[in-house]
């Protein structure tokens, strides 16, 4: 009956278990929850009445399908700023969330026959946009002695005649891998040499640490601009998940193509969420870095706590707000009826066991670990953090 496509795709198994941990809570179930990818904090009160400040105003029509010429205006302004690059509103377009901003892309510049470099652990759903276009994903595996990063010589090993592009994304979901300018140049030397196009997903550009210094990719050569498309978007820096409000910068032909895409499924974003955005963007920043300061504390708790359990190994990520650890020692345990084979027995098992909610690393491509989002305050990390230490003591 459904169309055969549907073979492509499965559940987020992020969603599966927010999904669950949501259920238990509403049955009156003190569920710790680190299974969610989006900041704990309240979006801005200049964002919040921007947006009210647009409802009172009746801006409630169709704005452009692409977005408003004045938030477009925004995001030049902010990659001007931010990163050094130049871009025309046509080269921008705004959608319902940086998600939507992917699958136009795919849908605009894949085909069957192509080949997509996708480094994993990655984030579940570029694998199946890429599959739902006809393309075919190829996966370079990333492991914790790089870093999670991909290396040049394994990227140049991966190339065929079929690649059409690379998805990266940087800072990383969900390992939290950042790439410097000096990681990013050499594989760039070598996509450049190809003709690779470079979509790489920035979402958390703004959440990094440790002093960290962040590259966009196409700041990296005023060429990039002809064949890198980067995905941004207000939800993870300014707490504004709800709001739906992504964007891509890219070539104008890419970009209107997007558009015809997008005018013939959603048209325009939510037009209160893009005045809002707007304001974000032009706005004070202050509450980013005090948001960033509060997660690297947060990191650290998490991974200190972590760390203490035998047998669990994890790197210290550099952005993002995603830790995750490898879990194979606690692979082919039990504790009375719970046989642990899998990651997503060990998810399972925590959550009804222990009642903390964290994703399996299966939908990830990184089968034996569990993503945990430290998106959470210092004081539920901590009691999360005893509940899962005990629940694995249990395992023999």
């Amino acid at each position: 009956m459904l169309a055969e496509r549907m073979s492509l795709i499965g559940t987020s198994p992020t969603l599966a278990v927010s999904g669950k941990a949501k259920e238990m809570i509403a049955r009156g179930v003190d569920v710790v929850d680190f299974s969610v990818g989006e900041p704990d904090f309240d979006t801005p009160e200049p964002i919040k009445r921007a947006g009210i400040t647009a409802i009172e105003d009746n801006f409630t029509r169709y704005t452009a399908s692409s977005g408003t010429l004045d938030l477009r205006r925004a995001i030049c302004e902010k990659f001007r700023q931010d990163n050094q690059l130049s871009y025309e509103p046509d080269e921008i377009i705004v959608s319902t969330g940086a998600k939507q901003c992917l699958y136009n892309l795919a849908m605009a510049l894949l085909e069957t026959g192509d080949e997509v470099l996708l480094p994993t652990p990655c984030w579940v759903s570029y694998e199946p946009q890429i599959s739902l276009t006809g393309a075919a994903p190829v996966f370079l595996k990333t492991d914790a002695a790089t870093g999670f990063r991909i290396t040049p010589d394994a990227l140049r090993a991966a190339i065929t005649p079929k690649t059409k592009a690379l998805i990266l994304n940087n800072p990383s979901n969900p390992t939290g891998a950042a790439y410097s300018r000096e990681q990013l140049e050499p594989l760039a030397e070598i996509l450049a040499e190809k003709g690779i196009w470079v979509i790489v997903d920035e979402i958390y550009e703004k959440l990094v640490y440790d002093g960290f210094a962040f590259t966009s990719f196409a700041a990296l050569s005023p060429a990039w601009k002809d064949r890198c498309v980067l995905i941004n978007g207000v939800s993870k820096t300014y707490a504004m998940t709800g709001w739906r409000i992504g964007y891509a910068a890219g070539p104008r032909e890419v970009i209107s193509a997007m558009g015809k895409i997008q005018s013939h499924s959603t048209s325009n974003a939510n037009s209160i969420a893009q005045r809002a955005a707007q304001a974000a963007i032009l706005g004070p920043q202050e509450e980013i870095a005090r948001m960033r300061a509060a997660f690297e504390k947060r990191r650290d708790l998490m991974l200190s706590r972590l760390l203490e359990i035998p047998g669990v190994t994890c790197p210290k990520p550099q952005g993002a707000f995603y830790l995750l650890p490898d879990w194979r020692a606690y692979l082919g345990r039990h504790c009375g009826a719970w046989e642990i084979q899998t990651s997503i027995d060990l998810a399972a098992y925590f959550l009804e066991e222990a009642h903390v909610a964290v994703v399996p690393g299966v939908g990830f491509r990184a089968p034996e670990h569990l993503r945990f989002s430290y998106a959470s305050s210092p004081d539920r990390i901590e009691e999360g953090m005893r509940r899962v230490r005990e629940a694995a003591a249990k395992l023999e």
